[in-house]
């Protein structure tokens, strides 16, 4: 969400039906639609029989892929890149210090520390101050804590809530953590695990949405009510302030930071995952509703101005003007607060058919806007003077796409990153952003694979309706055009999540390196280009997300680059589904498919923890036109049992209380008993991300790569 204006969490930085089957082709049916799912008895996570099943999968897909003959130098070779000791770190800057959560192989939780900026800036070995060993603090406790971030109160950012999440779970508890004793506070705040969204309103106040007992929970597992919460009382002599409905997704909140230090309270009452209602919490009692449409979203305060990102186009009650869809728009916030009267709306920024806003930042003198151009990203400084906007870029030495790593309203220094998909990243720094030119190159990232001999391309290829899909090629210099090349694709395409150039060591070392190509398909239902290109695969009209992804792989065997026998392709969670989609939908156009914590029940996946956040996205599965589409794409519900069928890799965790471990359990059953080969590892721990550690995140990947090689080399 991009409401959240005051660093709540800043450590560490851390989502028409084409077949290719014959008419008369046979698919599997579950009886889901009578609620009596066979297999739903996998959808019980710590149920005996479902780990019973889960230990035989793993032992038979672990047995196969660690003892190819590659596997250890590439579990070594992978481990070796995310345990180096020589990354450089990213430069998150707070009141002098800049702060980083560590991980290596001497601490598999890591380790929370902290430097003097000007330690960072003049050594390669920075002075580093550990503030929290969570390997002993953890063992301390007898408990499998995953450390979640901090969030802190401003401007000074020392007093804090540490989130600690057990085994990687989104459910965390807090505990009131102070950075300059660095350590925990004695009696201090603490929120029991839930899903809680928590904000610093004083030293001894915090607005809490969280499970507050039985009823208090939307049908997506979230709070929908927000409430006052004094330093020694217990959580049940909280004050109610804001009241959703059980329908919402959710409620929250977040504080603005106005110029004279005071720190203004607004509620979200989160409808669904796009739409939201905004409100002032007067005198920390009255929730007055802001002048906004549902689909707009609060980006930051800047002299006054509030600035709002528009989802839809849009033209206020208060005049005739009408901005487009993707603009950023401001209007006084002052003066609304004085007189609740409709305000005048400022153009900030209007984007083309080819460009996005990607994230809005702040310095004390600018704001920082990252726009992408066509996928790549650029960093704009703007600045509001006699009630206009003015803008200009910010160069830099380097080439490649440009983002913020860290900008505060408290200062004008401003750390920028640049990176691609074979460059890795480099750090630029100002000191003071307000002088031209300022930026100067500060640290590289060492390369962890040769790219001497490799080449980045952009391609773009017409869908299903003519739209034009760019994807990004990185390949060997001199690979031949005979269709002999092996090709992993990847995309996202849901929840405009952009899919951007970066670097990855690993895939660098385990693919590219050996020859591989690799690619990455900015599909539809991303944000790319803005909230129309998102927007155009929602719901009933999501075909087209996997139309344009059919047409890039097709595109890459007509260019002669790779071949259904060469070709495979891999995806996580909403890109989890895009791959189970593709072993249904299209199983001739490839040889092997990875699909990671995925949703593959689409006529259940609104019952299953989170899942009833993203009916927005997906449709819900009880209105009876949306239910029709959903079981036409539905991977669960559509194998085609008479068709050959790529080998289907699929990973979850037992700890993801996100996507349901259900999905991959259940499609797995599915496949062993019409007798289809997979391959399927469960990973204990590691909540969404499959991985709560770096040993099991290169563990993970070096199964992947191994998967790809025996399907796409051999």
């Amino acid at each position: 969400m991009s409401y959240r204006l005051t660093d709540k969490i800043f450590l560490p930085l851390v989502l028409a039906v084409v077949l290719s089957a014959s008419a008369s082709a046979q698919f599997h049916q579950t009886s889901e639609s009578t609620d009596e799912d066979t297999r739903i008895w996998l959808e019980e996570v710590e149920g005996e029989r479902a780990l019973s099943a889960v230990k035989e999968w793993n032992t038979r897909s672990l047995d196969r892929l660690e003892n190819d003959d590659r596997y250890a130098n590439f579990f070594e070779d992978a481990l070796k890149i995310v345990n180096a000791t020589d990354k450089i770190i990213a430069p998150i800057h707070r009141n002098g210090y800049i702060y980083n959560f560590w991980r290596d192989e001497n601490n598999v939780r890591g380790l929370l520390r902290r430097t003097p900026l000007d330690s960072y800036l003049s050594s390669e070995q920075p002075e580093w101050e550990t503030l929290l060993d969570v390997d002993a603090f953890a063992l301390k406790e007898g408990e499998n804590w995953v450390y979640g971030g901090t969030n802190c109160l401003p401007p000074e950012y020392d007093q804090c809530l540490m989130a600690l999440s057990e085994g990687g779970k989104d459910a965390r508890e807090y505990r009131e953590w102070n950075y300059n004793l660095k350590s925990f506070v004695k009696d201090g705040f603490y929120i029991p695990e839930a899903k809680s969204d928590i904000t610093w309103l004083s030293e001894d106040r915090l607005l809490i949405a969280t499970d507050w007992g039985e009823g208090s929970l939307t049908q997506s597992g979230y709070s929908f009510e927000v409430k006052i919460l004094n330093r020694g009382d217990e959580l049940n002599e909280a004050k109610t302030v804001f009241r959703g409905e059980r329908t919402d997704m959710s409620a929250g909140s977040f504080t603005i930071e106005h110029d004279s230090g005071e720190l203004i309270p607004i509620i979200v009452q989160n409808l669904t995952f796009f739409d939201a209602k905004y409100f002032w919490l007067k005198d920390l009692e009255e929730p007055i509703r802001m002048p906004l449409p549902t689909s707009a979203s609060i980006s930051t305060y800047f002299k006054g101005q509030l600035i709002v990102s528009l989802k839809d186009d849009w033209t206020p009650s208060s005049g005739s003007t009408e901005f487009a869809k993707g603009s950023l728009i401001s209007f006084d916030l002052d003066k609304w607060l004085k007189d609740q009267q409709a305000p005048e709306f400022t153009l900030i920024y209007e984007p083309n058919a080819r460009s996005a806003v990607r994230r809005v930042d702040r310095t004390k003198s600018k704001v920082l806007i990252t726009i992408m151009e066509n996928v790549v990203s650029r960093v704009y400084q703007y600045e509001f003077e006699d009630e206009k906007w003015t803008s200009s870029l910010i160069e830099l030495e380097g080439s490649g796409p440009a983002g913020i790593m860290s900008a505060s309203n408290q200062t004008d220094l401003v750390f920028l990153s640049q990176a691609g998909f074979i460059t890795p990243r480099t750090y630029y720094m100002s000191s003071d952003i307000k002088k031209q030119d300022s930026f100067t190159k500060i640290k590289s990232a060492p390369e962890r694979f040769n790219a001497d001999d490799l080449v980045v391309e952009q391609f773009e290829v017409a869908s299903s309706d003519g739209e034009m899909i760019p994807y990004f090629v990185v390949r060997k210099k001199d690979i031949q055009y005979d269709g002999s090349n092996p090709t992993i694709v990847n995309a996202y395409g849901g929840f405009q999540v952009s899919m951007t150039p970066s670097y990855a060591g690993v895939r660098g070392k385990l693919w590219l390196e050996r020859g591989g190509v690799y690619v990455t398909a900015n599909i539809r239902g991303g944000g790319e280009f803005g909230p129309s290109w998102h927007q155009a695969g929602l719901k009933t009209k999501r075909q087209l997300i996997y139309d344009d992804f059919i047409a890039v792989a097709e595109d890459l065997i007509d260019r002669g680059i790779t071949s259904p026998r060469r070709m495979g392709a891999i995806g996580g969670s909403n890109g989890g589904l895009l791959m189970g989609v593709m072993y249904v939908q299209r199983p001739d156009l490839w040889n092997g498919l990875v699909s990671q914590v995925p949703l593959l029940d689409m006529l259940r996946y609104h019952k299953l923890l989170a899942g009833a956040s993203w009916v927005g996205e997906y449709g819900d599965p009880e209105v009876e036109e949306e239910r029709d589409f959903l079981s036409q794409i539905s991977p669960y519900h559509k194998v085609n049992t008479e068709d050959d069928a790529p080998e289907l890799f699929l990973i979850t965790s037992t700890k993801d209380d996100r996507v349901h471990p259900g999905h991959a359990r259940k499609m797995a059953k599915l496949l062993e008993e019409i007798g289809r080969d997979f391959v399927y590892y469960e990973n204990i721990d590691g909540g969404h991300s499959a991985a709560a550690n770096l040993r099991e995140s290169a563990h993970r990947t070096a199964l992947e790569y191994i998967f790809f090689n025996q399907k796409l080399v051999d």
